[in-house]
């Protein structure tokens, strides 16, 4: 199954795409266009889709928020066939020029990046109607950004939202770095959080904020029986953590709430 589903925010247009060779796609991820210009490019087992929205939308320029084969899936695509420049963090750049390793289930969900030369993304990335500003937001990766429109207020969030309360929880990722990503993003004024798998069209800044409470209280948990010694699995237990077995099998526990209690304690492991 092929899934393109376009949607309107205001004067963005969002593409939710997923893919799947039979039923529905496991998740849809979102790109965005602005005026001539795209946010993230989708996953690569829809390339020639994703190219056709580019030529028809007369796309000049791409930014990313990150790298993973989810939003740069169709990157290089994009710059190859139509000739488009590819922007984005410093550290994307690197990452993506060369081949980097995915699993399994990455590859059957998604399909992998093709590498390419890329640009670091400037101050500022200015269309006939939006003005946007790059913010460094780790923590979902290292290389991880988001974009500010402060005349509109909206955020292109890429993974830094998702949602409120998070069932799952990449191996890479560092709670830390996200916690402080989102007291960062609540220093600007917006209302929009144009997530890349869970948009919100409005009360984007209540949502940050809703996830910020959710992993500050959480980090807090962790460290309160981590100081008495227990290890990461004594921990889960007595915080009444929920495993999505399943979900961690399929994913071989690249994906799995265990993940945000070791990433805890390798902060505080860090700062002893």
């Amino acid at each position: 199954m092929r899934l393109i589903k376009t949607h309107r925010f205001g004067d963005v247009k969002g593409y939710e795409l997923g893919w799947s060779p039979f039923g529905a796609p496991m998740m849809t991820v979102y790109l965005y266009v602005v005026d001539d210009l795209m946010i993230d490019t989708g996953l690569h087992h829809l390339r020639r889709e994703v190219v056709e929205i580019a030529r028809s939308g007369n796309i000049r320029k791409v930014i990313l928020t990150h790298h993973h084969e989810d939003h740069s899936g169709n990157a290089a695509s994009l710059k190859d066939v139509l000739g488009v420049p590819v922007y984005g963090h410093p550290l994307t750049v690197l990452k993506m020029k060369a081949k980097f390793s995915i699993l399994p289930y990455q590859y059957y969900v998604w399909g992998r990046s093709v590498p390419l030369e890329m640009a670091a993304v400037p101050e500022v990335i200015e269309t006939t109607n939006f003005r946007l500003k790059p913010i460094h937001t780790p923590g979902h990766s290292r290389d991880h950004v988001v974009y500010y429109e402060p005349n509109r207020g909206i955020i292109f969030s890429g993974d830094l939202y998702l949602s409120d309360r998070i069932k799952f929880f990449r191996s890479d990722e560092t709670i830390s770095d996200q916690i402080e990503s989102l007291r960062e993003i609540l220093n600007f004024d917006f209302d929009t959080v144009l997530c890349n798998h869970y948009p919100k069209s409005t009360n984007g800044k209540q949502r940050i904020a809703s996830k910020l409470q959710f992993l500050e209280d959480l980090y807090g948990d962790i460290r309160r029986v981590w100081e008495k010694g227990y290890k990461e699995k004594r921990i889960f237990s007595e915080l009444g953590l929920k495993e999505q077995h399943f979900v961690k099998w399929l994913c071989f526990g690249n994906v799995s709430m265990i993940n945000v209690v070791r990433s805890a304690i390798r902060s505080f492991e860090a700062i002893r």
